[in-house]
């Protein structure tokens, strides 16, 4: 009983974190994105978001109750699982051990962000807005810490998304999982480009 518990937790983890955060994060990333067109053109994409119908309710049934459920179970696989990286260096046992490392980055800055921009705005102390974003920005410590949360977030989703097609019998064959980490990468290195380009944005 305990072993097929575990084995749906797993899965549910797995697939939570691709559908539906890491579709929450494609879409949170090319929505910012729109400040490379200028303050303007972000308030408005910004603004067609927050007006979504059952707005709040979207949130907390598609965004962060999976979170949560992700984030509590992925600190216990952290905190529970073995790597053999001190005896195979291989490429994957290497990607394993950074996958739970950018894990635990990314809900750090998950949280702070969270707290720094939706709970300020929820408690009136700030508006999610450009201007707020470009005062969060211009300090050079939190312009660090958003770059390496962004880039933890965006391939611990990539890297996620290999293990996911895997887990589910998706990609079986060897060469299936060599084309899936070409695929991965590259879907690293794009989303990295459009989560850069908006933080120098931002701040330009």
């Amino acid at each position: 009983m305990a072993g097929n518990r575990e084995f749906f937790n797993r899965r549910l983890h797995s697939l939570l974190g691709v559908i539906p955060i890491g579709v929450f994060l494609t879409q949170h990333l090319v929505v910012n994105h729109f400040v490379t067109g200028g303050p303007d053109s972000f308030e408005k994409a910004a603004a067609f978001m927050g007006n979504l119908p059952f707005r709040i309710v979207l949130e907390t049934v598609i965004i962060y109750l999976p979170m949560l459920f992700h984030a509590i179970y992925g600190l216990y696989i952290v905190f529970t699982a073995k790597s053999n990286v001190k005896n195979f260096g291989f490429f994957r046992n290497w990607l394993y051990v950074i996958q739970r490392i950018t894990g635990v980055i990314t809900l750090i800055f998950i949280a702070w962000h969270v707290w720094q921009t939706r709970v300020a705005d929820a408690l009136g102390t700030a508006d999610v807005s450009y201007e707020m974003m470009h005062n969060i920005l211009s300090s050079p410590v939190m312009f660090v810490f958003y770059l390496v949360g962004i880039l933890s977030a965006i391939f611990h989703f990539a890297n996620g998304l290999w293990s996911f097609l895997v887990s589910w019998g998706i990609t079986v064959s060897p060469r299936s999982q060599v084309i899936s980490t070409y695929v991965t990468i590259g879907i690293f290195v794009i989303l990295s480009i459009v989560g850069i380009q908006t933080l120098i944005a931002f701040v330009s």
